[in-house]
């Protein structure tokens, strides 16, 4: 199975779910997308590491991760979504230590966050990206400069911390065809966690 390299193009707040947030990974010269829901502390780190100028008073625990993995010559090289199973991703760190590679199994929300702290690519396989990605309507050689999301200030990583959904989702009245409309509604409004949450529960029937 071929490997496809992806980018964090952003992170969208949740309209569903309580302290939720989608994590927007795009297909490198391809126009699928893939979102991933996480949680609001991994959606902060993530923001944090993605803007430079903005830096916590003391170290986040990905930031101790790092600093304990450079501490002792561990060099995350890569990040691989290698699994889907009921809306669930699943990712592996591919380390490296004095020239020996070592494969650990981590969340995809911290396994990304660790990657944008290493520099390290991050990757998933195509048949992931047919099962799961959404299309995007930017083409490949015109994307996005900037974030869904404005990452470059300090309002956005309140709002990540402090932001509150009562609202539950609950789409099982919905037909198929019902929500495969509500899902090119969302991409076109780049609502991609709910975009996600509407795949899932394509998927699950």
């Amino acid at each position: 199975m071929s490997l496809k390299r992806l980018n964090i193009r952003g992170i969208s707040y949740s309209e569903t779910q309580n302290g939720a947030y989608a994590l927007v990974l795009k297909e490198v010269g391809g126009n699928r997308q893939l979102p991933i829901v996480i949680g609001a502390f991994e959606a902060q780190s993530i923001a944090i590491a993605l803007e430079k100028e903005i830096s916590p008073p003391r170290p986040l625990t990905h930031d101790l991760f790092k600093t304990f993995g450079e501490r002792f010559g561990i060099v995350v090289k890569q990040v691989i979504i290698h699994k889907l199973v009921d809306g669930v991703f699943f990712s592996s760190l591919i380390c490296e230590r004095d020239k020996i590679e070592e494969i650990i199994d981590a969340r995809t929300s911290d396994a990304i966050a660790l990657a944008v702290r290493f520099k390290a690519p991050v990757f998933t396989y195509e048949n992931i990206l047919d099962e799961a990605g959404v299309q995007s309507h930017i083409r490949p050689d015109k994307e996005l400069q900037e974030d869904p999301l404005d990452l470059s200030n300090d309002e956005f990583i309140e709002e990540l911390i402090n932001t509150d959904h009562n609202e539950e989702d609950n789409y099982s009245h919905l037909s198929i065809k019902e929500l495969h409309k509500m899902l090119d509604e969302a991409v076109s409004n780049e609502n991609y966690e709910l975009a996600a949450r509407l795949r899932d529960e394509i998927s699950k029937r």
